[in-house]
């Protein structure tokens, strides 16, 4: 996929967000949290991370219901596993708990990212 194309396609995604990305955005958005920049529909690899922190190579993901299907629980571990290799670390939340506890989330949020700033990722394994 070329830039165009993906810039048009993040643009597609960030127009049809859920209410829980909405409500995690306002969160994130503008350094809010703890001064970490965060962009929406950042693509990674040939993906699209909901919501990535690049200087800490943090990826948040929201989970609707669709996310319970056994094909797509696969396909997320594979995408998530992929994302990984290219060192990013991945935290995963379901779409209600956003709308229901945002502070549990928002504190898990900040506990991982505390994680991601004292660790180094490694590089991928194919430049090792």
């Amino acid at each position: 996929m070329d830039s165009e194309a993906r810039t048009e396609r993040a643009r597609t995604l960030r127009q049809r967000e859920t209410r829980a990305e909405a409500i995690l955005w306002t969160a994130l958005r503008s350094r809010r949290l703890d001064g970490l920049k965060f962009r929406r529909q950042q693509p990674i690899g040939r993906y699209f991370a909901d919501f990535a922190c690049e200087d800490l190579r943090l990826v948040i993901e929201l989970d609707g219901e669709v996310h319970d299907d056994d094909d797509q629980m696969l396909y997320d571990h594979h995408r998530q596993a992929e994302i990984e290799a290219l060192g990013w670390s991945v935290i995963r939340f379901r779409n209600d708990e956003v709308t229901a506890s945002l502070s549990r989330v928002m504190d898990a949020v900040r506990a991982q990212a505390r994680l991601a700033g004292a660790v180094t990722p490694h590089p991928p394994a194919q430049l090792r």
